[in-house]
């Protein structure tokens, strides 16, 4: 499980779904949730949290595409597997794990050292913990 520290910058709340926007360490981080816990508020500093296998990867993007996270990140280690391939990235200071097939790894010719862009959609990020203010 991937984890990234972020601050609430925004909340919008409609008819039980909730848009809300983060800042990690710099990035513009987004999620949708369905139940908000009613003590999260802008400024809240959290911890969120994404699977490997819902962050996809790219080189670059050739045009518009609805995945509202796009962060941009540094290869820093590939694992391989007969199937599946683990590629460890950096996000600022923060590592994150994608794990993509062995042939879009292939097909991608990533290396370490790249960039790449880690695309995750807003309904596959959660808040896997945060910080009450007393």
């Amino acid at each position: 499980m991937n984890l990234i520290e972020a601050v609430i910058t925004d909340i919008k709340k409609y008819e039980g779904i909730s848009a809300v926007s983060f800042d990690a360490s710099g990035l513009h981080v987004s999620m949708v949730a369905l139940e908000l816990d009613s003590k999260l508020q802008i400024g809240t500093k959290v911890r969120l949290k994404v699977k490997a296998t819902n962050i996809a990867l790219a080189k670059a993007i050739g045009s518009q595409i609805s995945i509202a996270n796009q962060l941009d990140t540094v290869v820093d280690e590939i694992l391989n597997g007969e199937i599946l391939c683990s590629i460890k990235l950096l996000l600022n200071d923060t590592p994150l794990e994608s794990i993509i097939t062995q042939r879009s790894a292939l097909a991608m010719n990533i290396k370490k050292g790249d960039k790449i862009i880690a695309l995750i959609k807003s309904n596959d990020i959660s808040i896997a913990s945060f910080e009450e203010e007393n």
